[in-house]
């Protein structure tokens, strides 16, 4: 990672783009937090800091000048509530892909007054519902979303759609619970699965002896750390099922037997493996 230093923004290169602008290049420096703009002096037309590792847009200092601000390919979910205060000249901000999901997320743009050009592609946010309808709805000003000329038809259209509150509020709520990660939404999935699964309850005192039992037959550590889990979280594996059907065996009443009074060797050998950090991986022998 790499401070936004003024150093480093002195050292930057500055120049005169293709509409006369003067430009400032802070692109690709692996810059992960917004910082000492102030050091600019307010002297440019436009900032860009593509290809960093930016996550927030704030600390942003008063910039009166600044018009286009272009951070394409970084990794923003957020954008400070009252940026306008500080860009109160920004028409165009460029903003392809990088992590913005809720629609929400996009309200904090209204506080900038003069906001025409506006890029969101590549971010999760385009595929919400009525994505485009929203932004026009919320950024009045707004004439080019995502490279493509407003039209009047759509101002119409998102006038209607969000005419009423309760609609706006209910598009957001929408966009909330549409937007959880694929990894948290497999891990929401699993555990709803695991509630409904019978055996997803704390185990009786006979399904606790059939685990101990099978603990003490383990041929390996593997094997004995999921029994082991299963006895803590209280979350019986389903194929545990045929184990307490055959409790009733001589061989489970023997090994719960042994458990109990601790005479088994298999199980002195289970707590030498744990006094050593589980460092063995080989299966445990049987006598």
């Amino acid at each position: 990672m790499v401070r936004l230093t003024a150093d480093v923004i002195w050292k930057s290169p500055h120049f005169f783009n293709a509409i006369k602008e003067r430009e400032l290049d802070l692109r690709g420096n692996k810059i992960a937090v917004i910082e000492n703009l102030g050091a600019t002096e307010d002297q440019f037309d436009t900032i860009d800091l593509s290809d960093n590792e930016i996550v927030k847009l704030e600390n942003m200092p008063y910039l009166n000048r600044l018009g286009t601000l272009i951070i394409n390919n970084n990794r923003i979910t957020r954008i400070n509530s009252n940026i306008g205060e500080f860009l109160p000249k920004l028409h165009t901000l460029v903003l392809t892909n990088n992590r913005l999901v809720n629609l929400v997320e996009i309200d904090p743009l209204a506080s900038l007054p003069k906001l025409q050009f506006l890029s969101l592609l590549d971010n999760n946010i385009t595929k919400k519902p009525n994505y485009r309808l929203y932004v026009i709805h919320k950024l009045k000003s707004l004439r080019v979303l995502d490279f493509k000329k407003v039209k009047n038809k759509e101002r119409m259209e998102a006038i209607n759609l969000f005419a009423s509150k309760v609609v706006e509020e209910e598009a957001e709520k929408e966009s909330l619970r549409t937007s959880t990660p694929v990894e948290v939404q497999n891990d929401i999935e699993a555990a709803a699965e695991e509630q409904q699964t019978p055996n997803a309850i704390g185990p009786t005192p006979e399904q606790i002896i059939a685990i101990k039992a099978a603990i003490v037959n383990s041929q390996t550590l593997e094997e004995v750390a999921r029994l082991e889990k299963a006895l803590k979280t209280g979350q019986l594996p389903a194929d545990l099922n045929t184990l307490i059907d055959n409790m009733e065996s001589s061989n489970f009443k023997e090994n719960h037997e042994t458990v109990v009074n601790g005479e088994n060797e298999n199980a002195n050998v289970l707590r030498d493996v744990e006094e050593q950090g589980n460092k063995e991986s080989t299966p445990m022998e049987q006598d």
